[in-house]
């Protein structure tokens, strides 16, 4: 026969035992509530992201169609050898693989404006990590004996990497290069990747809109004084040398 030692004993084994179900019952009940919560703000944020692509996407694309359309006759009459587009494999939302297409041109960031309809299409966003080439994604790139920083990614980032849209713009296209460890291209977009809203995307925006029409302001108002030297306003025929000739007598 138990003892009444043993009977206590076994009281007790079964406490515990259903204290750590209970525990683990409420821990299980407790994660999956906060990834459907964690999935309902994704799905809130990518939403609200996909409306602001979708409206301002289309609009900048039917404001810039004929300077892309002037843009690409230009560069059809040229021939240039490959076509008026390149064509590249970037990485985008849940890993997959899509062709990136750009007009063959830097000129006036035709090569950016060109790439709005991957915006509407949902390829791109308007804001987000720079797109990555797939052998980019799979780890540094080396260069006889000296790896390239920055051009691979951990599986970490790669992680975050596939839960968002890569952009048109970015954190790290528009912040100011200080050479500060944190301003690495890896990190801004790490940063952007956890603090992501539309109030950053519209902040980014702008800021990606100011410093082209700061340029352009400045040269409307200043037109043709940006190439002036320190002897046109000199007479023809002006000789430097007489100049330091005459210094020399005096």
């Amino acid at each position: 026969m138990q003892t009444q030692r043993q009977r206590q004993r076994q009281r007790q084994r079964a406490v515990r035992a259903r204290a750590r179900a209970q525990r683990t019952w409420t821990w299980t009940r407790t994660r999956a509530r906060t990834r459907r919560w964690q999935g309902e703000r994704r799905r809130e944020r990518l939403s609200a992201k996909r409306v602001l692509d979708l409206t301002l996407g289309s609009a900048l694309l039917a404001l810039a169609a004929p300077l892309l359309a002037a843009g690409t006759l230009a560069l059809a009459a040229r021939r240039p050898p490959g076509g008026v587009l390149t064509r590249s494999p970037r990485v985008g939302l849940d890993g997959r693989v899509f062709v990136l297409r750009s007009l063959r041109t830097r000129r006036l960031r035709l090569d950016l404006l060109s790439r709005l309809p991957h915006v509407v299409r949902g390829d791109l966003s308007l804001v987000g990590p720079a797109p990555l080439a797939p052998d980019e994604e799979d780890g540094p790139r080396v260069q006889g004996e000296t790896r390239t920083p920055g051009s691979g990614t951990s599986p970490a980032a790669r992680h975050w990497r596939h839960e968002l849209k890569p952009g048109l713009t970015g954190l790290a296209q528009v912040h100011s290069r200080s050479g500060m460890p944190w301003d690495e291209p890896a990190l801004l977009d790490q940063h952007y990747a956890e603090h992501q809203w539309v109030g950053l995307d519209l902040a980014i925006l702008v800021r990606a809109a100011h410093a082209p029409l700061r340029r352009a302001a400045r040269a409307l108002a200043r037109p043709g004084k940006g190439h002036l030297s320190d002897t046109d306003h000199r007479l023809s025929g002006y000789s430097t040398a007489e100049e330091v000739g005459s210094v020399s007598t005096d």
